[in-house]
């Protein structure tokens, strides 16, 4: 009770500096400027083995065992946060054109953060000496070399690495080990500009993913298009030695002549035999192509946030309030005393 009354009796202090703090926050949090987010979530299709189900009748008509050949999908959900990060993933996104809520501001992701963000005024005062200095150094610093405004992952120039950070910053992706369910998010400082980048980000993530699962599927089918036109051809040129031979050698009936046509039909035969097998092995490698394509669904789609998520000015109030009466209840209790009892010792 002594320690209540204590500070029930500097009451009026505690009042007026928590008055004083709510001024400060207000000016502070206006100063921020708003930020809005935008959330989507996907369910990616979840599958242990490639080229299975539908293919397994198509597979045996060939004497495959897609069961034995299949293998585990190396990019899981899991993977999802490190691949939007990834610096190539990130340097991509450059060149997406952004356009805000006023259509104002039509311009690439790139330039627009670097020269149409808002900043706090107090950010401007601190960062102009720094500004200032690194203005100077380059007087005396050779030039960056030109690279005719070509955008290099492997050599990113200190702007470029700064922006793929910022940027960096800006997506968050969270995945549901439980479910499998991704929530994409991205944060900017225009609405608009924030639901359109989500979007993009979340197609050009679903082109990743169907680009890494599809590239092996996609090469054999390509390899198997072409060995199909080698086998239709040497198909076709023994059919057609056979036809010439036997047209040739009709009514004669020499062993040597017999021996012949049936040394060449039996190379027909053989040919159309290799040319139906490579046709069912390409029809199955066309299928397999669609059957390992990814499907996402698309639970909630990006839309423009009305509300500002950041910052949140009421949070920051209380806060702010909440530190300046816990300073000043400290400074009454204890803080007083030790000052004077300092400020007594030094006098002796």
């Amino acid at each position: 009770m002594e320690l209540v009354l204590k500070v029930w009796a500097e009451r009026k202090f505690v009042l007026k500096a928590c008055g004083y703090s709510v001024l400060i926050g207000l000016v502070i949090a206006f100063s921020i400027p708003k930020e809005y987010t935008a959330t989507t979530m996907i369910a990616p299709e979840l599958s242990d083995n490639k080229g299975t189900g539908g293919l397994s009748s198509l597979a045996a008509m060939a004497g495959l065992n897609l069961n034995a050949t299949s293998t585990a999908d190396a990019i899981y959900p899991d993977l999802y946060p490190d691949i939007v990060s990834s610096t190539p993933f990130i340097t991509e996104l450059f060149k997406v054109r952004v356009k805000d809520l006023e259509e104002d501001i039509d311009t690439t992701l790139y330039c627009y953060l670097n020269e149409h963000q808002r900043m706090p005024w107090w950010s401007l005062v601190t960062s102009a000496p720094f500004k200032a200095l690194g203005w100077a150094i380059s007087l005396f610093a050779d030039d960056e070399a030109d690279n005719d405004g070509i955008l290099d992952p492997f050599h990113l120039t200190k702007e470029e690495a700064d922006t793929a950070k910022e940027l960096s910053e800006r997506i968050s992706v969270s995945v549901d080990k439980k479910t499998g369910v991704t929530t994409l998010s991205v944060t900017m400082q225009d609405a608009r500009i924030s639901a359109c980048l989500t979007d993009t980000v979340v197609r050009r993530l679903q082109d990743y993913i169907t680009e890494y699962r599809t590239t092996k599927a996609r090469q054999d089918f390509q390899f198997q298009e072409k060995l199909f036109e080698r086998k239709k051809k040497e198909y076709e040129k023994a059919q057609e030695n056979y036809a010439k031979f036997a047209d040739a050698n009709k009514n004669i009936i020499l062993l040597s002549y017999r021996a012949e046509q049936e040394r060449l039909e039996n190379e027909m035969r053989l040919a159309y035999q290799v040319y139906t097998s490579v046709a069912q092995q390409l029809q199955m490698a066309e299928a397999k192509v669609q059957e390992i394509t990814p499907v996402y669904t698309i639970i909630e789609p990006a839309t423009i946030p009305i509300k500002a998520s950041k910052p949140r000015k009421t949070l920051m109030l209380l806060g702010i309030i909440f530190l300046t009466g816990t300073s000043c209840i400290g400074w009454i209790l204890f803080g007083r005393g030790i000052f004077i009892n300092l400020r007594s010792k030094k006098k002796r």
